[in-house]
Protein backbone atom coordinates (compact mmCIF):
# COMPACT_ATOMS: atom_id res chain seq x y z
CA UNK A 1 0.00 0.00 0.00
CA UNK A 2 1.48 3.67 -0.57
CA UNK A 3 1.96 6.02 2.04
CA UNK A 4 1.74 9.53 2.43
CA UNK A 5 5.44 9.82 2.57
CA UNK A 6 6.00 7.42 -0.73
CA UNK A 7 3.16 9.24 -2.54
CA UNK A 8 5.71 12.32 -1.50
CA UNK A 9 9.41 10.93 -2.36
CA UNK A 10 7.69 10.04 -5.66
CA UNK A 11 6.48 13.59 -6.39
CA UNK A 12 9.71 14.82 -8.18
CA UNK A 13 9.61 11.82 -9.95
CA UNK A 14 5.80 12.58 -11.44
CA UNK A 15 6.51 16.30 -12.20
CA UNK A 16 10.18 15.40 -13.54
CA UNK A 17 7.69 12.79 -15.94
CA UNK A 18 5.05 15.30 -16.34
CA UNK A 19 8.07 17.87 -17.18
CA UNK A 20 9.43 15.05 -20.04
CA UNK A 21 6.02 14.84 -21.27
CA UNK A 22 5.34 18.31 -22.30
CA UNK A 23 8.50 18.81 -23.32
CA UNK A 24 8.25 15.43 -25.62
CA UNK A 25 4.97 16.69 -27.03
CA UNK A 26 6.09 19.57 -28.28
CA UNK A 27 9.13 18.41 -29.83
CA UNK A 28 6.97 15.58 -31.35
CA UNK A 29 4.64 17.94 -32.93
CA UNK A 30 7.71 20.47 -34.34
CA UNK A 31 9.47 17.52 -35.97
CA UNK A 32 6.42 16.39 -37.69
CA UNK A 33 5.02 19.85 -38.23
CA UNK A 34 7.97 21.46 -39.41
CA UNK A 35 10.05 18.41 -40.59
CA UNK A 36 11.06 20.11 -44.34
CA UNK A 37 12.13 23.46 -42.62
CA UNK A 38 14.06 21.62 -39.50
CA UNK A 39 15.17 19.15 -42.30
CA UNK A 40 17.00 22.22 -44.36
CA UNK A 41 17.94 24.30 -40.92
CA UNK A 42 19.81 21.38 -39.21
CA UNK A 43 21.11 19.32 -42.63
CA UNK A 44 19.32 16.30 -41.59
CA UNK A 45 17.91 14.66 -44.44
CA UNK A 46 14.95 13.43 -45.39
CA UNK A 47 12.68 15.24 -44.02
CA UNK A 48 10.90 12.26 -43.31
CA UNK A 49 13.49 11.42 -40.62
CA UNK A 50 12.12 14.11 -38.46
CA UNK A 51 8.72 12.91 -39.35
CA UNK A 52 9.56 9.38 -38.13
CA UNK A 53 11.34 10.90 -35.12
CA UNK A 54 8.64 13.22 -34.33
CA UNK A 55 5.67 9.65 -34.42
CA UNK A 56 8.08 8.29 -31.71
CA UNK A 57 8.99 11.04 -29.41
CA UNK A 58 4.78 11.70 -29.11
CA UNK A 59 4.21 7.92 -28.43
CA UNK A 60 7.18 8.51 -25.73
CA UNK A 61 5.32 11.69 -24.60
CA UNK A 62 1.91 9.52 -24.11
CA UNK A 63 3.76 7.05 -22.09
CA UNK A 64 5.27 9.45 -19.73
CA UNK A 65 1.88 11.05 -19.30
CA UNK A 66 0.18 7.78 -18.70
CA UNK A 67 2.94 6.79 -16.22
CA UNK A 68 2.92 10.25 -14.05
CA UNK A 69 -1.09 9.83 -14.17
CA UNK A 70 -1.01 6.51 -12.66
CA UNK A 71 -0.96 6.26 -8.57
CA UNK A 72 2.24 4.35 -8.51
CA UNK A 73 4.65 4.78 -10.75
CA UNK A 74 6.81 1.50 -12.25
CA UNK A 75 10.03 1.60 -11.21
CA UNK A 76 11.23 -0.08 -14.29
CA UNK A 77 9.25 2.41 -16.23
CA UNK A 78 10.87 5.33 -14.42
CA UNK A 79 14.57 3.42 -14.92
CA UNK A 80 13.95 2.53 -18.64
CA UNK A 81 12.75 6.71 -19.01
CA UNK A 82 16.57 7.34 -17.51
CA UNK A 83 18.31 5.08 -19.28
CA UNK A 84 16.16 6.01 -22.95
CA UNK A 85 16.98 9.88 -22.32
CA UNK A 86 20.10 8.79 -21.12
CA UNK A 87 20.41 7.44 -24.88
CA UNK A 88 18.95 10.19 -26.14
CA UNK A 89 21.92 12.70 -25.09
CA UNK A 90 24.53 10.04 -25.83
CA UNK A 91 23.45 9.56 -29.28
CA UNK A 92 23.11 13.28 -30.18
CA UNK A 93 26.55 14.20 -28.96
CA UNK A 94 27.86 11.09 -31.01
CA UNK A 95 26.03 13.34 -33.96
CA UNK A 96 27.50 16.08 -33.31
CA UNK A 97 31.25 15.11 -32.47
CA UNK A 98 31.39 12.48 -35.50
CA UNK A 99 29.29 14.39 -37.61
CA UNK A 100 27.81 11.58 -39.92
CA UNK A 101 24.74 13.12 -41.55
CA UNK A 102 26.89 16.32 -42.01
CA UNK A 103 24.54 19.03 -40.11
CA UNK A 104 24.98 22.50 -40.36
CA UNK A 105 26.03 24.33 -37.76
CA UNK A 106 22.52 25.77 -36.73
CA UNK A 107 22.10 21.90 -36.54
CA UNK A 108 24.41 21.26 -34.17
CA UNK A 109 23.68 23.53 -31.58
CA UNK A 110 20.26 22.56 -32.05
CA UNK A 111 20.50 19.04 -31.64
CA UNK A 112 23.31 19.57 -28.72
CA UNK A 113 20.64 22.10 -27.19
CA UNK A 114 17.85 19.79 -26.65
CA UNK A 115 19.86 17.19 -25.57
CA UNK A 116 20.90 18.93 -22.68
CA UNK A 117 17.09 19.80 -22.20
CA UNK A 118 16.92 15.99 -22.17
CA UNK A 119 20.04 15.85 -19.63
CA UNK A 120 17.84 17.89 -16.92
CA UNK A 121 15.04 15.54 -17.57
CA UNK A 122 17.56 12.65 -17.04
CA UNK A 123 19.08 13.46 -13.87
CA UNK A 124 15.96 14.89 -12.41
CA UNK A 125 14.71 11.63 -12.66
CA UNK A 126 17.06 10.07 -11.55
CA UNK A 127 17.17 12.25 -8.66
CA UNK A 128 13.52 11.54 -7.99
CA UNK A 129 13.89 7.77 -8.69
CA UNK A 130 16.16 7.52 -5.67
CA UNK A 131 14.48 9.43 -3.40
CA UNK A 132 11.53 7.29 -4.06
CA UNK A 133 13.57 4.16 -3.62
CA UNK A 134 14.51 5.05 -0.07
CA UNK A 135 11.15 6.33 1.03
Amino acid sequence: MMTAQTMDSANLLRRALQGNGIFSTVSGLVFVAAANSLATFTGIQPPLAFTVIGVIVLSYALLLFWQAGKQTVDAPFALFTIATDTLWVIVSWALILLDPLSLTLAGKWSVGLVAEAVFVFAVVQTIGYRRWQKA
